[in-house]
């Protein structure tokens, strides 16, 4: 047989008799029939599939898990400002990148953990550190374009706020979630919780419970109400919406519904009990954005940061982010009262500026409680209480009989325009009895909790007991030192430059032996080139004399005020609250 005969017979089936034969035709089987037949296969292939994708995501799941460290905040989130406060605790400003100050969870008050856990994550105490659902949701959200969908537990806000970026993606909330359930797997829930309350976003500027106490209430974290915190609870959901409350009537009230619910929901799980949910009342919220008086306190920022800096040896940069709190030796009703009484002056003509400088400080000790240096600090950075030449005209006067001066009393009297401080702490010398106290403007300062600093009066005697006496003498005090003598016989005394109606500088100083008041007033026009200014006359309306006499007794009577005894001790000589009542009487001017 050929080769082609053969490849023909292996293409057709031969019979016995040799022809082909024709093949049998098969009965077709029906899909559905197949289908039900072979389904318990198929069943089984699927179920074995999805074992395997199963045991895959789990091992991937695990390695991830095990892969993945838990990240370091970020730069932003562990930087803290500077807190500046008054002698008396009362917030006055900061200073750094971010408003920001780290408190252990310690000083944060039960009932306000409780209302931000109601507020935010109810299940906090109780979950793994992820809610699945959400994580679900915010995954749809990514894929589809939709609105950014939060964290919903506390933890994974945490991680989303301070450790990781704010991309959208995927991969980054899949991080998220690995590293919420690490997280919560080795960290404390007390650990989570005071990283969380000290960076989530309050709104007003403030990160974390601390700085947001303060911008809302003008109290610590550790000083919260019931009703506060669940107000700050509140406002975490939305904070730059919600910053407004206390000073747009529709924020507020929206607020007010969402404050109520938190407080419902506290009740409800029995953080706190049904007399204090009744007892609650919504909160009065500091003004927002702040006022004019709020610029004013810069300069005392200026002053107080500079002196800080120098006390611990750094850069002010290194101060403004290194979470230290400022205890200062200002007193703010005083600082208030200063510049509600210097407004009332109309100011000048034709070009012409009127500048009122006040200066208050404790004889023999030097600490300054009163520093106003300007009218507006957006328009005049500069500083005229401390930095300000203001000619002296007769001032210095009573300094230059004495037979014998010691430094820096000295330097003073070869200075022809001395700044309203250093006339002010020689003026403080003669209240004492000739005894020099360097002004200082930093009481105290510390961090986390821990004191770095804390002042210790410069005290120097730079006159005799003779010189001392006769520089009280032509003050119009009298011939006994002034450190020794009543209150009561004490007179303000007007000095300055020019006479009549070319007053050019007037000088008005009160003292006893709790509080030398010092306040200045000249003026003057722009130079003839940019960024220069001449002296000129001060308008004679109001009398200049008049004026500076005028607020110099409203801020005594207001530093007096509540001390009727003139009780000569320790604390009263520390404060302006203490100084005797009686308001020194104005002795004659001095052309």
């Amino acid at each position: 047989m050929n080769t082609a005969r053969w490849l023909e017979m292996s293409r057709k089936k031969v019979g016995k008799s040799g022809r082909p034969s024709t093949p049998r035709h098969r009965e077709r089987v029906p899909l559905r029939v197949r289908f039900r037949r072979t389904r318990g296969r198929r069943l089984r292939r699927l179920l074995y599939a999805f074992l395997a994708l199963v045991a895959t995501l789990c091992a991937t799941a695990v390695v991830a898990y095990h892969l993945t460290a838990i990240p370091k905040p970020h730069p932003e989130t562990v930087t803290q400002s500077t807190v500046f406060l008054d002698a008396d605790g009362a917030y006055l400003g900061r200073r750094g990148p971010v408003d920001r100050q780290d408190v252990p969870l310690s000083a944060v008050p039960r009932h306000v953990q409780d209302a931000v856990i109601a507020a935010e994550n109810r299940s906090f105490r109780t979950d793994k550190g992820i809610s699945p659902r959400a994580v679900a949701r915010a995954a749809l959200a990514t894929l589809t374009g939709g609105e950014p969908q939060g964290g919903s537990t506390i933890t994974q806000q945490y991680v989303k706020n301070a450790l990781l970026s704010p991309e959208r993606s995927l991969t980054r909330k899949a991080r998220e979630a690995l590293i919420a359930i690490k997280l919560d797997r080795t960290r404390g829930k007390d650990e989570i919780l005071e990283g969380y309350l000290n960076t989530v976003y309050f709104g007003r500027g403030a990160a974390g419970i601390q700085s947001a106490s303060r911008n809302y209430f003008g109290v610590d974290a550790k000083n919260l109400t019931v009703a506060q915190g669940a107000a700050l609870a509140s406002i975490v959901n939305i904070p730059s919406y919600y910053e407004k409350a206390g000073s747009d009537p529709k924020v507020t009230a929206k607020l007010r519904n969402r404050w109520e619910w938190v407080l419902d929901a506290m009740a409800a799980s029995r953080s706190i009990t049904a007399e204090q949910r009744a007892a609650a009342r919504f909160p009065a919220f500091r003004f927002y954005p702040p006022g004019e008086t709020e610029g004013q306190r810069q300069y005392l920022i200026d002053v107080a940061a500079k002196e800080a800096a120098a006390r611990l040896g750094i850069t002010e940069d290194q101060l403004a982010s290194g979470g230290y709190n400022v205890t200062t030796t200002f007193d703010l009703a005083l600082q208030d009262t200063a510049t509600q009484r210097v407004a009332e002056h109309p100011g000048g003509k034709d070009g012409v500026r009127v500048h009122t400088a006040v200066v208050g400080m404790v004889p023999g000790d030097g600490a300054v409680r009163l520093l106003y240096g300007g009218s507006d600090y957006a328009r005049q950075p500069f500083n005229d209480a401390v930095s300000g030449a203001v000619e002296a005209g007769t001032a210095l006067d009573p300094f230059t009989k004495p037979a014998r001066t010691d430094e820096p009393l000295r330097a003073l009297l070869r200075t022809p325009a001395p700044t309203p401080l250093n006339l002010a702490s020689a003026y403080a010398t003669v209240a004492t009895g000739g005894e020099y106290a360097a002004p200082y403007t930093v009481a105290r300062i510390t961090r986390a909790g821990r004191t770095v600093y804390k002042a210790r009066p410069d005290v120097r005697q730079v006159l005799g007991e003779k010189e001392a006496m006769v520089a009280g003498a032509m003050t119009g005090g009298g011939p006994i030192p002034v450190g020794v003598r009543p209150a009561e016989t004490q007179g303000f005394t007007t000095e300055g430059a020019g006479g009549g109606t070319a007053r050019r500088t007037v000088w008005t100083t009160g003292y006893d032996a709790r509080l030398t008041l010092t306040v200045a007033l000249f003026a003057d026009r722009a130079g003839t080139k940019k960024g220069t200014s001449t002296p000129a006359r001060l308008p004679n309306e109001p009398p200049p004399t008049d004026f500076a006499e005028s607020v110099a007794t409203a801020i005594w009577s207001a530093a007096t005020k509540g001390d009727p005894s003139g009780a000569d001790d320790e604390h009263a000589a520390r404060r302006p609250s203490s100084v005797p009542s009686s308001t020194p009487t104005s002795a004659p001017a001095s052309g």
